[in-house]
């Protein structure tokens, strides 16, 4: 029983930690303005750079980038001393920390701070693949990078790279749960691109360096 309530616990505080409204903060501390007004109405990066600049918008990626990391390292340092104590099955950790490693991509995108909207999780999803398996974080990062430097557009490059870390998971080894959670995050990253999708399609979706309509 007392490992459930600490379990919920974790996942509470993943999730908190996800809901920090990086975003949203830099707008108001640096124009006194709500960001979720502007733009596209995301308290990304992405629109942080196109209503802000680029030094607030690198800032807040960083950011929600550390949330994902943190979020996983310190649900392993503390399920793995949790379980320790009570002398528990190690083989329960993984399974903890991917439950962790939805909530804050769930914090991220559904703040409780804002109404339950925000961003759409893909930097914070990238902290969590680099704290998960570096080799897949950074494979994801690179076709992020090569698909913004030739197409301009950051929705598809975050959406090809939340579809490079599901078909790498199933070639490098790593533990079941975390195969799911690449698997179930990356598919609900894109699931959050669907606005983006349709303008895609339809040839409208704005590049790096124009302001979204």
């Amino acid at each position: 029983m007392m490992f459930w309530i600490a379990c919920a616990a974790g996942v509470a505080t993943a999730y908190l930690l996800g809901s920090t409204p990086t975003g949203y903060l830099a707008g108001k501390l640096l124009k006194g303005i709500d960001i979720r007004a502007h733009g596209s109405g995301s308290t990304g990066a992405t629109n942080v750079l196109r209503t802000l600049g680029k030094w607030p918008a690198l800032a807040v990626l960083l950011v929600d980038v550390l949330k994902g990391v943190a979020a996983i390292v310190l649900a392993r340092l503390f399920y793995a001393w949790l379980l320790d104590g009570m002398q528990a099955p190690q083989e329960w950790v993984p399974w903890a920390v991917c439950l962790c490693g939805l909530a804050v991509l769930l914090g991220h995108s559904r703040s409780i701070w804002l109404g339950f909207t925000g961003g759409k999780s893909a930097a914070t999803g990238l902290g969590v693949l680099l704290a998960l398996s570096w080799p897949v974080g950074v494979a994801a990062a690179a076709v992020f990078a090569v698909v913004l430097a030739v197409a301009r557009i950051v929705s598809l490059g975050s959406m090809l790279a939340a579809l490079t870390a599901i078909a790498i998971v199933h070639i490098l080894p790593a533990p079941q749960p975390y195969r799911l959670l690449i698997i179930a995050g990356g598919l609900y990253v894109i699931a959050l691109h669907r606005a983006n999708i349709g303008r895609l399609v339809s040839g409208t979706e704005p590049k790096v360096g124009r302001r979204s309509t």
